[in-house]
C-alpha cells in the first residue's frame, strides 16, 4: 500500500505566523496556575497528523544559505486551476473536496466575518476551551491575521474569528490598537450576556511581558511600543500582554500535548522555527533570551540574523521549500510539497528533507543532552508530517544518543488554538 500524501489532507499547512519572526522578549513570564479543567473531549483531541510517510536515505549537512522566513508555504491554491503535474493533482482534488464541504463565513452584524478555520483548514473550534472561569477577550495578533474570541464563564469561546491585521505603517500601535477593539466591540455587541473581566493580547517579535511592550516586531512594524497601555485605554479593562510563540507553548501545557509533561520543550516550526523550554510547568525566559531553538547553531552556512549554521535556514518549513527552488527551480506548494516528492523518489527532495532531519535532530539532541526534557512538542505545519517527520525523528534520536533519557515526540495538540487560548488564559491571570 503506497505512503499516504501529506498534501492530500486540506489541513496540512506549513505557513505559522507565530514562527515567522525571531523572538527575543525582555519579560519574563509569571508561574503557571493550576490548571483548568476542561471536557475530556478537548483535553484529549489530537492533532491531526496521521499521515504516516517516509523520506529515504540520509544526507549530510548543507552549506545553504538565504533568509529562512522566505518561500513560506502560500495559502492553498485555486481548487480549480488546472495542472499537468499528477504530484499538484491530489492536492487540487484534496482541495476541491474541501471547499465542497466548508461553505463561506457568514458575516456578523458588524460586518466582520466569523472565521472557523485557520490558515491550514482547521477548525478552530475544535478544542476553543478553557475550563470554568472569569469571562474575558483574547487577541493572538500575527503579521498576517488576528485571531480572536470572547470567552464565556465556562470556558468556551464564543465567536471565534480570524480578521487581517492591519498593514505596518505610520500609527501602527493606535491602528492595531483600534483594531482589535473593535474586534472586541463587536463580539460584546452581539453577545452582551456575556461581560468580560480582562483581556489577553499576544504578539510576535522582540517582547517585554512585564513592561508591557512591543521592543520590536518586524512583521507589524513596532517599535517601542507600550502596547499593554493603549490597550488597557481602549478597553478600560485589565490587560495581559505576552508574546505569541511563548504563551502558546504555555497553553499546550496548560490544555494539550504537554499537559503530563510539566518539564519539556515546544518547537514551533512554520516560515521559522521558534520554541520554549518549560520548567514545571513555566516558561523558562532566562531574561528574555531563552527560546531561540531556530537560532541554535548546528553548522556554518550564513544565516539572516548575522549569525553562522542557524536551524532554520535548513529545518524549517519555509526553508524547506525556498531551498528546492532554488536547488531545481520548480516552484512547490510549500515544504509538504518537498516531502511528498522525496517519498516519491525525487533525489532532491530527498536530500534536502534528510538534511533538515538531521539538523531538527542535532538540536534536539542537544535540548535533551543539557535540558533533559521528559517531551518534545512540535508545532507549526511541519508537525501535520505525520510519521515522515515523527517516526524519522524518533529513529534518527535513539541512533545518535546513548544513555541519555530520549523525550517523548509528540505533536502539538492545540495548533491554530493555541495561541488564542493561551492569551485567554494569560487574561485570566489578571483578575484572578
Amino acid at each position: 500500500m503506497a505512503s499516504p500524501d501529506p498534501r492530500s489532507d486540506p489541513r496540512w499547512d506549513s505557513t505559522d505566523d507565530s514562527a515567522s519572526e525571531r523572538r527575543v522578549p525582555a519579560g519574563h513570564a509569571a508561574g503557571a496556575p493550576d490548571r483548568p479543567e476542561i471536557p475530556v473531549e478537548s483535553r484529549n483531541a489530537k492533532s491531526p497528523s496521521d499521515a504516516s510517510v517516509s523520506a529515504r536515505g540520509s544526507a549530510a549537512g548543507s552549506d545553504a544559505a538565504g533568509k529562512a522566513g522566505s518561500g513560506a508555504d502560500a495559502p492553498l491554491a485555486d481548487a480549480s486551476a488546472a495542472t499537468d503535474d499528477p504530484v499538484r493533482a491530489r492536492r487540487v482534488e484534496a482541495e476541491r473536496a474541501d471547499a465542497e464541504t466548508d461553505g463561506p463565513d457568514a458575516p456578523t452584524d458588524a460586518g466582520i466575518p466569523d472565521v472557523v478555520s485557520d490558515a491550514s483548514g482547521e477548525r478552530l473550534a475544535r478544542a476553543a476551551s478553557i475550563g470554568a472561569g472569569a469571562p474575558v477577550l483574547a487577541f493572538d495578533v500575527g503579521g498576517t491575521d488576528i485571531k480572536s474570541a470572547l470567552f464565556d464563564a465556562d470556558g468556551n469561546a464564543v465567536g471565534l474569528r480570524r480578521t487581517p491585521t492591519p498593514d505596518a505603517g505610520d500609527d501602527m500601535p493606535a491602528r492595531l490598537v483600534e483594531r482589535i477593539g473593535e474586534l472586541g466591540d463587536a463580539l460584546r455587541a452581539q453577545h452582551p450576556e456575556i461581560v468580560p473581566q480582562a483581556v489577553g493580547f499576544v504578539v510576535p517579535g522582540i517582547v517585554d511581558a512585564d513592561a508591557g511592550v512591543a521592543v520590536f516586531s518586524s512583521n507589524l512594524g513596532l517599535r517601542n511600543a507600550p502596547l499593554r497601555m493603549l490597550a488597557e485605554q481602549r478597553f478600560g479593562l485589565p490587560v495581559a500582554f505576552d508574546h505569541d510563540v511563548g504563551t502558546a507553548s504555555w497553553a499546550e501545557y496548560m490544555l494539550g500535548a504537554a499537559r503530563d509533561y510539566p518539564n519539556s520543550v515546544a518547537i514551533i516550526i512554520g516560515t521559522g522555527i521558534a520554541g520554549t523550554i518549560l520548567v514545571d510547568g513555566v516558561p523558562y525566559t532566562g531574561g528574555g533570551y531563552a527560546g531561540e531553538i531556530g537560532h541554535s547553531p548546528i553548522g556554518e552556512w550564513p544565516c539572516p540574523c548575522g549569525a553562522r549554521g542557524c536551524l532554520e535556514v535548513v529545518a524549517s518549513a519555509g526553508a524547506i521549500a525556498r531551498r528546492y527552488e532554488e536547488a531545481t527551480g520548480v516552484e512547490v506548494d510549500g515544504a509538504r510539497e518537498v516531502i511528498a516528492r522525496a517519498v516519491e523518489g525525487d533525489a532532491v527532495a530527498d536530500q534536502i528533507w534528510n538534511e533538515a532531519l538531521d539538523a531538527l535532530t542535532m538540536s534536539i539532541a542537544q535540548l535533551t543532552a543539557v535540558v533533559a526534557p521528559e517531551a518534545v512538542v512540535i508545532g507549526g505545519g511541519l508537525s501535520r508530517a505525520g510519521g515522515a517527520l515523527f517516526d524519522e525523528l524518533r529513529a534518527r534520536l535513539a541512533a545518535r544518543l546513548s544513555f541519555h533519557r530520549i523525550p517523548v515526540l509528540i505533536p502539538a495538540e492545540l495548533s491554530g488554538n493555541a495561541g488564542i487560548l493561551g492569551s485567554a488564559l494569560r487574561a485570566r491571570r489578571v483578575v484572578a
